[in-house]
């Protein structure tokens, strides 16, 4: 472990990271280039003081950015790939970008109208896809605009996003927040907002800002520019072409209901010009799967399950063979050490784990024989991967189990259950009452229920996140 007053170039963060140059550095903690000791890549590992933000009262802050990061994945947004932590310490496991933030470049001038398409295509579909997994950034700004080393655009900074679940029961959000110079109007006014539409007010500002190399809405006076805003009040430079005005128009209509939908900037002439979406139905698909939409935002009973894999809160392997754990990892995805409680107590848990001395094809003939006893299709992935789906649908759609199996040796395996879809207290009936007594054969010990030997070994100091309850952010 390293420890914050420690940290340094060449240092060696949790047995895996190398760190690198200091990138950054905030109230709350640094931001440090590392490199992955096993595969070597580069990665930027933001680490944050857990006291200081539960000082300021930021608790539900992380725990949305880190759930939001989970749900979007896309190639123009800034992967998350996993989240530690020690007592002292979250460590969030990024995404290096080279390029830096897209305002360094607009700090130069204006930039040429086939740049400023191409990122404002980039920039359209990567929020586009956010707000399909009911994700909606608010505070989107040239800063929080990375370019990689190929001149792509990723949205970064999640930390002002919401979710869908944060609407009222009015359907809207209500918290002001975000930069004053590129905040829609109505989320000033304080009255409600569509935090999809507010969003397409800010890349209309950062459209403009692209072209024009200044901002729309600007005055010393805050309260003057927000008259402004609300008015839509601002002048083209003769340089922007008249069919890219008409678009911005659109996009800065002070009336959010008869501003221009994303599916309608897409269709336009200007904007359509060389555009090549990135993400394929396939690949799109794939991130579907990895956390299903209504399992994020709408089963209000249960908390958001952000830990996939060991040590990761959005990568999810792809296995020819059950994945090999080390010791470590062990550590990570046993109950012990489980982050869940890292700032509140949760009893309603959407995955279990059990161990077993059974080989994996022992495992997963057992799996499908219990499944197929509770009349349970089962839909096999890749090696120790599998997924069980109920036969009609339940209180909340159709009820999905996931089961990973990790091989530590050749005949001792951890395996990993998890509700995907459906109600939750569907899933936790039946394992309860179903699914943990059929397997009692080839158990050797559950989550929680482990070797007194076990039990009575210390506790090391650090604490790979695995798993993190997220309670629906304040809107």
């Amino acid at each position: 472990m390293v420890d914050l007053k420690m940290e340094n170039k060449g240092s060696v963060l949790m047995q895996r990271y190398e760190l690198g140059k200091l990138l950054g550095q905030g109230t709350f903690g640094k931001v440090y280039h590392a490199r992955n000791l096993k595969t070597g890549l580069s990665v930027a590992i933001k680490i944050i003081d857990k006291e200081k933000i539960l000082k300021v009262g930021m608790i539900d802050q992380i725990k949305r950015e880190i759930s939001v990061m989970r749900l979007v994945r896309h190639p123009n947004i800034v992967q998350l790939y996993e989240v530690m932590a020690t007592k002292k310490r979250i460590y969030f496991v990024m995404e290096y970008i080279k390029g830096g933030e897209l305002f360094n470049k607009l700090v130069k001038g204006k930039l040429k109208e086939d740049v400023v398409r191409k990122y404002f295509q980039q920039l359209i579909s990567a929020v586009d896809f956010c707000h399909s997994r009911g994700v909606y950034h608010r505070d989107l700004k040239p800063e929080n605009l990375l370019l990689d080393e190929n001149g792509n655009l990723k949205v970064s900074d999640f930390g002002l996003s919401a979710l869908a679940e944060s609407k009222r029961q009015d359907g809207l959000l209500h918290t002001t927040c975000g930069t004053p110079a590129y905040v829609a109007p109505e989320v000033i006014n304080r009255r409600g907002y569509d935090g999809a539409k507010a969003d397409i007010w800010s890349c209309g500002v950062i459209l403009f800002v692209l072209l024009a190399g200044y901002l729309p809405f600007h005055d010393s006076n805050l309260m003057e520019m927000y008259k402004k805003i609300g008015k839509a009040e601002f002048k083209y430079p003769n340089w922007i072409p008249p069919d890219v005005r008409r678009l911005i128009s659109k996009i800065l209509d002070p009336n959010p209901k008869t501003r221009i939908s994303i599916s309608k900037i897409m269709e336009n002439s200007w904007f359509r010009k060389g555009f090549q979406p990135k993400v394929t139905k396939s690949s799109a698909d794939s991130m579907i799967r990895d956390m299903d939409i209504k399992e994020a935002v709408v089963d209000a009973d249960a908390m958001f399950s952000i830990g996939e894999n060991t040590n990761t809160t959005g990568v999810k392997s792809e296995f020819a063979k059950p994945t090999n754990l080390n010791a470590f990892d062990i550590i990570s995805l046993s109950a012990g050490f489980d982050l869940s409680g890292l700032f509140e107590e949760n009893d309603q848990k959407n995955e279990v784990r059990f161990t077993s001395k059974q080989p994996s094809k022992t495992i997963i003939s057992k799996l499908e024989q219990v499944a197929k006893s509770l009349k349970l299709k089962v839909l096999k992935k890749d090696g120790g991967l599998l997924k069980f789906e109920g036969s009609k649908a339940g209180r909340k759609g159709m009820l999905s189990i996931d089961a990973e199996i990790f091989e530590v040796t050749p005949s001792f395996h951890l395996v990993e259950m998890k509700k995907s879809n459906g109600d939750t207290l569907e899933y936790q009936k039946m394992m309860k009452q179903d699914i943990r007594p059929s397997l009692k054969d080839i158990v050797w010990t559950w989550q929680g229920d482990r070797p007194q030997s076990l039990q009575q070994q210390e506790q090391p100091d650090v604490q790979p996140l695995t798993q993190l309850d997220v309670v629906a952010p304040q809107n």
